[in-house]
């Protein structure tokens, strides 16, 4: 196929002619019409027919955050995502592969993934309330990158004092997610050296109204939790052990309206801020545990009454379980984001919280089948068959079967189906494996004994 100027249009037509029946379990969920929004909207719509056009190279992306055991040229090969050349063959050189991935750049998926997370995360935070409160939570992690140059001078790593910086540059990521079915509604990540909280900033507007978002003791600030709740969204956090406040009234046992000051750096930051604040204190404790006490934007008593917002605290774990998923489960708790430019690292993360939310969607259908909560169902079998499936839909030539397999793997997840939690059983925190006695490879070191076998 040579390269003919073709419009954007026809050139999706030819990409779907050519490609009938891939990874069709996916495509029912993500519009073929968002793809084309996002590459017209960041100007990165291809007008020739290429061996890897751009709507392809968005699936190459996303299959990337599934497929972890293969090179990225296998990725291609393992969707069939190369077009035909004029002889017919459809392998393309590595290069190649490289070249198109620069060509797309990261903005498509980032305008893709925020595409699709409202649309599919807030509505799901939609149908599953309480008390009328759409429930999301917001927490933070780090992931480890290649130790390019490019990595290294643009993400930074930790510094772990007289060790030195961390043998990996490390990314930094806030997400926003619905709790009861961890679809993930947000995310903004950079540098390791930025405070989270600063990441943060940018997801509370995302956050819809008549929204509860469940945060850990780090987002205890009057800059953030003031201004959600002026915009009709709640927020529910447990105490610091420093934190003070004045009691202004009893509500019931173990739970007070009170008055919390806010700081005079906080003002001096945003003078908008008001001297004090109110909110409100409930106080519990769990067997084998501390007291705690947890502060809540949610006053009235009546209409939420203490003793639901006890037990509804520790769905804020849920987020924690999401992140689990993602690194242990799909990224397997390696040092797996395979890209060595800071471009291409943002480019492959916005596919991986793509991918991830893809599964959990799903997952949610399934749930939906069965009559379970989408947390029910068991992440890594639904992880494994969908990747069977993508394997399954390239080699298919029988476009008929399509519907029938589908409903074979949703048959196959349903066999998945978890037990419920048990909130009674205790894990105290321990370490399982004990970390190498090994001296670590730091950077400086290595690039000092690279110089010696020079000389």
């Amino acid at each position: 196929m040579s390269d003919l100027d073709v419009c954007f249009s026809e050139a999706l037509a030819y990409t779907a002619s050519v490609t009938p029946g891939k990874y069709t379990t996916f495509r029912q969920h993500l519009d073929p019409i968002w793809i084309e929004e996002a590459l017209a909207a960041t100007g990165t719509a291809t007008m020739r027919r290429r061996r890897l056009p751009a709507e392809q190279v968005v699936w190459l992306v996303i299959g990337m955050g599934l497929i972890r055991d293969r090179s990225i040229a296998q990725v291609v090969r393992q969707l069939d995502l190369a077009l035909p050349s004029e002889d017919g063959m459809q392998t393309v050189a590595s290069s190649a592969v490289a070249q198109a991935r620069a060509r797309l750049g990261a903005e498509p998926m980032e305008w893709l993934f925020n595409r699709t997370a409202t649309e599919w995360a807030d509505a799901s935070a939609d149908r599953d309330r309480w008390r009328g409160l759409a429930l999301y939570g917001l927490d933070g992690t780090t992931l480890r990158v290649p130790d390019s140059d490019e990595n290294r001078e643009h993400f930074g790593a930790q510094n772990e004092g007289q060790r030195g910086p961390s043998g990996y540059p490390m990314v930094r990521m806030v997400v926003t997610m619905a709790l009861r079915s961890h679809l993930v509604s947000g995310a903004c990540f950079g540098p390791y050296s930025i405070d989270e909280r600063q990441y943060a900033k940018a997801l509370w507007n995302t956050i819809p109204e008549r929204s509860l978002v469940l945060l850990d003791r780090e987002y205890l600030q009057a800059s953030a939790l003031v201004g959600l709740a002026s915009t009709n969204r709640e927020w529910l956090t447990p105490a610091k052990s420093n934190t003070k406040w004045t009691v202004l009234e009893a509500l019931g046992k173990d739970d007070w309206l009170v008055e919390l000051k806010v700081s005079p750096e906080a003002r001096k930051k945003e003078p908008t801020l008001p001297q004090t604040f109110r909110a409100r204190a409930i106080r519990y404790q769990r067997k084998g545990y501390q007291p705690r006490t947890l502060l809540t934007s949610l006053i009235d008593s009546r209409e939420y009454p203490a003793d639901e917002i006890r037990a509804l605290y520790h769905e804020r774990w849920e987020i924690e379980l999401g992140w689990g998923e993602i690194k242990t489960r799909m990224l397997q708790r390696l040092e797996a984001i395979r890209s060595r430019t800071p471009e291409t690292v943002t480019q492959e993360l916005w596919g991986l919280l793509l991918a991830y939310n893809l599964v959990r969607l799903e997952m949610e259908r399934v749930a939906d089948e069965t009559g379970v909560a989408p947390t029910r169902i068991s992440f890594v079998a639904a992880l494994r068959l969908v990747v069977d499936e993508w394997s399954w839909s390239t080699t298919s030539t029988t476009p008929g079967a399509i519907p029938r397999h589908l409903s074979n793997l949703r048959d196959k997840i349903r066999m998945f189906v978890l037990p419920p939690r048990r909130p009674e059983r205790l894990y105290p925190r321990a370490v399982k494996i004990k970390m190498s006695s090994y001296a670590r490879k730091r950077p400086p070191a290595r690039k000092s004994s690279s110089r010696s076998r020079a000389k």
